[in-house]
């Protein structure tokens, strides 16, 4: 078939819907949201009738999937490397209640924190869910990884976890397709109650999981994705881990590195082949983007004569991402350095875009809290988390999502009065309900500001699931109607957006005030779309 031009994050929807895919579920979170995107423009996955929607957030997100992988469908979540973390609780028991139709979990790990809080590595949830991972080196792997993984979850009975970085997500590599398979037919599974995980049926099931695992590390011990390549020199051995692979092949002519290699994209890691490289090198190297996960484990399992190194022993950095340089480096290889920065160069930081509702709401509150003492503004995560730099620096955090409002709610508690929470609306129904619902019930003096420009602007102007909905949403919760207040942040409503601020905050209890405003990237996109409707109504 012919090659396309894919995005690796392309590449692995492209994967899906060939595979025979009947819903992918997701919250948008860089740098996995391509993946979903691609699906939802795919006029292929349109034909098939795969639902593609947004969920509220990567739980539901996992157990919607899980729903209809018990339905005997195959469906795929995709979610970036902290998305796990509000999904852990549905991944890790899904391992114990197993699948029916094949489930994919595509997690996109974000080394150097491009655009996220932390560099988790998503192969330690993996192993702890005890659960097979396969972890791509380019685009083509991304592709078959998907395609035959629905094949693989289906066989061994459990989802499987496809680990990508950012930087796979994010380049382009020709890929070769393969023949569409036919999604799955409607069929429940055969014993049911393996989703009832009472205690005595858990017991059994976790059983089930821990006697499978020699069946799992047979078929990473099997697969086509590891290899160990003997080299002419033992001096040294060499354990490349999905991307690093590529940064080692870089440096030598045909891909002819001269140590013993071993290629590991499949885990768990199959120690058969380790004891193998064991027996043939005198130390080893591990090149891995993430955590030391696999140097951790090469040193439980090697005797203590094999000198092993990595980013655990401090040869390699222990943040940030792994690259070329930095491997050749390590293997005392000739590195080009190029020029450094000039002075003259002056860091350009985000910023928020001209015209955004976001700064005039921040500019109202900087003036209401100006006569109280600083640092009792709490954020969120999302494009007004840029409040936080010059010239507002109206907030003074951002941990997780929903963490403002029962930050502020904590804060408040201490007796930080007022406390005041800024948020999202996306983030406020995918994480914010429940900390507003602890407020309101603990009847705490805090005031939420909820910044709503209707989308999820910050990775792409996806739909928010709170289009529509806030203001019931917050009434339904317990928030007395008067105390929710709607305004349109706009600079000729500034003054009455500063006297809601102070009225809000002199109120001893919840309130929430609503900054309402069309994200202004969205709305220049909306009226293009509407101009080139008018000029080929066709369209």
């Amino acid at each position: 078939m012919m090659q396309n031009l894919y995005l690796g994050v392309e590449a692995i929807g492209q994967a899906a819907i060939d595979g025979g895919i009947s819903g992918v579920y997701a919250y948008p979170g860089t740098p996995s949201t391509e993946i979903t995107e691609f699906i939802q423009a795919s006029k292929l996955a349109t034909e098939k009738g795969v639902r593609s929607k947004w969920s509220a957030n990567e739980k539901t997100a996992y157990e919607a999937a899980l729903g209809m992988s018990y339905a005997g469908k195959r469906s795929m979540v995709c979610m970036k490397h902290v998305g796990l973390n509000v999904a852990a609780d549905a991944f890790m028991n899904s391992a114990i209640t197993g699948i029916n139709g094949g489930l994919i979990v595509t997690v996109a790990d974000d080394p150097s924190m491009h655009s996220s809080q932390n560099e988790q590595d998503s192969r330690f949830y993996g192993k702890f869910a005890m659960i097979p991972v396969l972890e791509p080196s380019n685009q083509q792997e991304a592709y078959d990884m998907v395609y035959s993984g629905f094949e693989l979850s289906e066989k061994l009975g459990v989802p499987v976890m496809v680990r990508i970085t950012t930087r796979l997500a994010h380049s382009r590599a020709g890929v070769t397709r393969k023949a569409e398979v036919a999604a799955n037919p409607l069929k429940l599974p055969q014993h049911p109650s393996q989703f009832v995980l009472l205690p005595a049926i858990a017991r059994q099931r976790y059983k089930s999981l821990l006697q499978k695992q020699e069946s799992f590390e047979q078929a990473a011990l099997a697969s086509d994705y590891n290899f160990l390549k003997k080299g002419p020199d033992q001096a040294l051995g060499i354990i490349a881990c999905g991307l690093a692979i590529n940064y080692l092949n870089e440096h030598y002519k045909n891909r002819e590195c001269p140590y013993t290699v071993m290629k590991l994209a499949q885990y768990p890691i199959p120690e058969e082949m380790l004891h193998e490289m064991e027996q043939l090198c005198e130390e080893v190297l591990v090149l891995e983007e993430g955590y030391p996960l696999v140097e951790e484990a090469v040193k439980a399992i090697f005797s203590k004569q094999i000198k092993v190194s990595g980013r655990l022993s401090g040869i390699l950095p222990r943040d940030g991402e792994l690259n070329a340089d930095l491997v050749a480096k390590v293997l005392g290889l000739e590195t080009q350095e190029g020029a450094s920065v000039p002075e003259l160069v002056v860091n350009r930081p985000p910023a928020l875009c001209q015209g955004c509702g976001h700064q005039d709401m921040y500019k109202a509150l900087n003036e209401a809290v100006d006569k109280y003492s600083k640092g009792r503004v709490f954020s969120d995560i999302g494009c007004y988390t840029l409040g936080a730099l010059p010239p507002y620096e109206s907030i003074y955090s951002c941990v997780d999502m929903g963490a403002s409002i029962t930050m502020a709610k904590g804060a408040a508690d201490a007796g930080l009065i007022p406390s005041l929470a800024v948020i999202g609306d996306s983030t406020f129904t995918h994480s914010g309900i429940t900390g507003l619902l602890d407020a309101v019930n603990d009847k705490s003096n805090i005031v939420v500001v909820i910044s709503d420009n209707e989308s999820v602007s910050m990775t792409g102007g996806q739909e928010s699931s709170a289009l529509g909905k806030i203001e019931s949403i917050c009434a339904g919760v317990g928030v007395d109607p008067e105390h929710i207040r709607m305004l349109v942040p706009m600079k000729k409503y500034h003054e009455l957006m500063v006297k809601t601020f102070e009225e809000e905050m002199a109120y001893e209890g919840v309130s929430v005030i609503i900054f309402r405003r069309e994200c202004i990237q969205a709305a220049a996109r909306r009226l293009r779309t509407e101009r080139k409707i008018k000029q080929n109504p066709k369209l």
